[in-house]
């Protein structure tokens, strides 16, 4: 005989009980193969985009600065897409006949986004916030690597948490001068080391990155 009787309005919840203990799995598998699938997480990710942009041509060759594309990465948390008008700025000029950039013409005239693919691209139980990180010194090349040097850009880093929590932890060797965030091929003066200067500016930034798991799952 049991010793505690549920009330009987208990009873409209069983069939919910049920259908949480055969939900709850298929969940958390679908959560870990959305998580951990290489769109997230995998070194070497490179999605085939719907036109063949060269990062290497435009920041590399031409030395474009990344923050003319990705206009709002240093007031936003998402570092905006280029829209196609954008683009034809200079393609109006340059190239303006190019098959390659029919996708983009078209785009313009119709007032129709390209669907570009994200390559970094976090979970969505994850928060990350390109504005605080430029406003602190961390370089665009920390996370994406030397993207003026693709022809296609890939995923370098997992952008694991593991991986996020080592910049966290030691963030000298990755924080550079504000002014530099955007030069891919930033290097300290002669004479002088990178952790050095990084722990000057981590002082004179006032930089204490947060460890604790509300910083990232909101």
């Amino acid at each position: 005989m049991s010793l505690f009787h549920f009330p009987r309005w208990t009873d409209v919840f069983r069939p919910l009980m049920g259908l949480a203990a055969i939900g709850a799995p298929v969940y958390l598998t679908v959560l870990f193969y959305y998580g951990a699938s290489p769109k997230t997480l995998a070194v070497g990710f490179q999605p085939i985009q719907p036109v063949p942009f060269s990062h290497a041509v435009h920041a590399g060759d031409l030395g474009m600065d990344c923050r003319y594309c990705h206009s709002t990465v240093e007031d936003s948390a998402h570092a905006a897409v280029p829209t196609a008008s954008t683009c034809m700025n200079c393609h109006e000029r340059i190239l303006p006949d190019s098959p390659k950039l029919l996708p983009v013409r078209e785009a313009a005239r119709n007032g129709e986004p390209l669907e570009w693919l994200r390559v970094h691209d976090l979970p969505d139980y994850v928060y990350f916030n390109h504005s605080a990180h430029l406003s602190k010194g961390v370089g665009c090349v920390e996370c994406h690597g030397r993207v003026d040097r693709m022809d296609v850009v890939t995923q370098e880093q997992p952008l694991s948490m593991g991986w996020c929590l080592d910049c966290h932890r030691n963030p000298d060797e990755r924080i550079r001068p504000k002014d530099e965030v955007t030069n891919m091929g930033w290097e300290p003066p002669a004479g002088e080391y990178r952790d050095e200067i990084g722990a000057e500016l981590v002082q004179s930034y006032n930089i204490h990155p947060r460890q604790d798991c509300s910083t990232c799952h909101r």
